[in-house]
């Protein structure tokens, strides 16, 4: 089985009648970025940026029309650990924000664009915003501890949500069994939501969960640098051989250079050991939207146009109010078989065999006295 079988495809109503924990801060900055690449950033009245808030209302109701059931999970304090990343990031925006200015005097409107999109970054006003949107929405959200998409991994693990939906692939190393990307683009994107199954990527690529793990360290994740020149084809070629990046490291060719104080051991305990929330603790409710409250958030505050806003709205109503079908999945759930079940199946299929096997002896040996010539003729 290769990687491509770990993947499937399919439209966003596939997920008919699944609960699926989303990484909100991923999903936030996906919707400034998708306004951006469009040339425009939108605006309320007052010069407020208002792009987070109609990406959040309309791909909300996109899942809710579909029948899924979003809980949204927004990060907590950053790990220590990604302090460095978080400061390099800073620089690279001051940098691409320079970047920009120069564009819009001598570029093109492609550079314009790149260096445009790197100069984003979520507000905590923003994530405000968000999270009071929600609330007037009815669809419930978590804070996390640390890691958004760690914790949206620990929900589907633990069989509270069905998925974790984010475009981070870091969200594989958290151990989530399945991932969605590419839930929260746009309708007008058309393309398909993607399903990862983390199982099946193990025995595709041949790796236990620890390979796996330094093998998306290597390749480049939130927390440490990689070894530069290591491309993925070497990565997984080298985890391959010598399974661990410690022994990687004793075997690594001169050619490559091993970046100094390189916290790959503490990236990797971040993955095993995140600071989340127990599952358990972790209750949801969806409620009806708060109506008046909507209308006096996003028409009178932040300048939507009211009739969409109340045709969403109803919407929402009416979701919320119809009887959600439960998908087949859910009314025939397989039972784990006990270990006496598991022996007597054994045996039962080793008495097929022995039985298959015999009967074949049988036939063979009828087709050759058929061929030998009878006495007398």
């Amino acid at each position: 089985m290769g990687i491509k079988d770990a993947i499937k495809l399919g439209e966003i109503k596939q997920q008919f009648g699944r609960k699926v924990a989303i990484d909100a801060s991923m999903s936030i900055y996906s919707f400034l970025i998708a306004v951006r690449s469009e040339g425009q950033m939108l605006t309320s009245e007052s010069g407020d940026t208002t792009s987070h808030l109609m990406g959040m209302f309309y791909r909300t109701l996109r899942m809710v029309d579909n029948g899924i059931k979003p809980i949204y999970v927004f990060d907590g304090k950053p790990p220590t650990l990604k302090g460095g990343e978080l400061a390099k990031r800073v620089a690279r925006k001051a940098e691409a924000t320079e970047q920009y200015e120069a564009a819009k005097e001598t570029g093109t409107a492609e550079d314009m664009e790149k260096f445009s999109r790197r100069t984003v970054r979520v507000t905590k006003e923003q994530t405000a915003e968000c999270k009071r949107l929600l609330k007037l929405m009815g669809i419930p959200y978590i804070e996390a501890p640390c890691e958004a998409e760690a914790q949206c991994a620990i929900l589907a693990k633990a069989g509270k949500v069905y998925a974790a939906a984010s475009d981070d692939m870091d969200t594989l190393c958290f151990e989530t069994p399945i991932l969605l990307k590419k839930l929260m683009l746009s309708e007008q994107k058309k393309e398909p939501v993607q399903e990862i199954d983390l199982q099946k990527v193990l025995e595709g690529l041949g790796l236990t969960r620890d390979e796996f793990i330094d093998l998306c360290i290597l390749l480049g994740c939130d927390y440490c640098d990689t070894i530069r020149g290591v491309g993925p084809t070497t990565a997984l070629k080298l985890i391959r051989e010598h399974k661990s990046i410690e022994k990687i490291i004793e075997n690594l060719s001169s050619k490559f250079t091993v970046p100094d104080d390189w916290p790959y051991q503490d990236a990797r305990e971040l993955f095993l050991k995140p600071d989340v929330r127990d599952a358990e603790e972790c209750e949801f409710k969806w409620e009806a939207p708060d109506t008046e409250g909507l209308i006096a958030f996003l028409v009178q505050e932040k300048g939507f146009a009211e009739d969409r806003i109340r045709g969403g709205i109803a919407k929402l109503n009416k979701n919320l109010k119809s009887t959600t079908q439960a998908r087949m999945n859910d009314f025939f759930k397989p039972i784990p078989k006990t270990e006496a079940e598991l022996e007597h199946l054994k045996k039962k299929n080793e008495q097929k065999a022995a039985e298959k096997k015999r009967k074949q002896k049988l036939d063979l040996a009828s087709k050759k006295n058929a061929k030998k010539p009878k006495l007398g003729s």
